[in-house]
């Protein structure tokens, strides 16, 4: 079995489209049917995330954390109690591809660390657009790490103690302990995720922050502050 977790914080925009594409992965005929759970972790939600995912035909786990790594940690919890063999990890404001899962698997590595695209860049400088693209790497061997791309063996993540309760960086404290525990990492262009450049983040200091600061500081740099950008 294979367990798909998503973290969400009042995500009703967003969560239709993130379940209705782990679905469609769920069901990759290439997976040959293997059972795949779709579990919603619905963190301190006081919208229609929950209600919505379980009509998707999502599994609902409620907590009260509003914190991401333990969001993460109960749903990869749940996950494992129902026989999970691997644990593939989005966020609600993701669309994985269609063969995300496929392609994830066929890396036959203890641990996968995927790429993101961007689908809406509106919400920043076009500079903000421009400079991810110089900076960001979309090719084998990146050394990215996103919560909205990742995915792990049961028994590798069981080994170095799951997610630590953190309200960011969660991933890259997994990714560090894997590492140091020896694990086989694929950092792999190959599972696609389009993800969110909204300014309405969860995270503190997760990947909508950083752009938001980028595209602060490309707005300060237009007005004339000189020196911001190596600040």
């Amino acid at each position: 079995m294979i367990g798909i977790i998503i973290p969400a914080h009042n995500e009703a925009a967003q969560i239709g489209a993130c379940v209705t594409a782990a679905k469609r992965a769920a069901s990759h005929h290439q997976l040959l049917g293997e059972d795949v759970r779709v579990i919603v972790v619905a963190d301190h939600c006081n919208d229609e995330t929950a209600a919505i995912a379980e009509a998707l035909g999502a599994e609902v786990i409620a907590v009260n954390a509003r914190n991401v790594g333990i969001a993460r940690a109960d749903g990869a919890a749940r996950a494992l109690s129902l026989g999970a063999r691997w644990l593939a990890f989005t966020d609600a404001d993701s669309v994985v591809a269609d063969d995300w899962l496929v392609r994830q698997l066929d890396l036959c590595a203890d641990a996968v660390c995927g790429v993101i695209a961007i689908h809406d860049w509106s919400p920043h400088l076009s500079a903000v657009r421009e400079h991810f693209a110089r900076t960001y790497t979309d090719a084998d061997d990146h050394r990215h790490i996103h919560g909205a791309n990742m995915g792990v063996s049961a028994a590798a993540y069981v080994r170095v103690g799951g997610f630590a309760p953190l309200e960011h960086s969660e991933d890259v404290a997994l990714v560090e302990a894997l590492i140091a525990d020896g694990a086989s990492i694929a950092w792999s262009a190959a599972p696609r995720v389009v993800t969110s450049a909204r300014t309405d983040f969860r995270a503190r200091k997760g990947f909508g922050a950083t752009l938001v600061d980028v595209s602060r500081r490309y707005f300060l740099a237009s007005t004339g502050e000189e020196g911001v950008l190596a600040a």
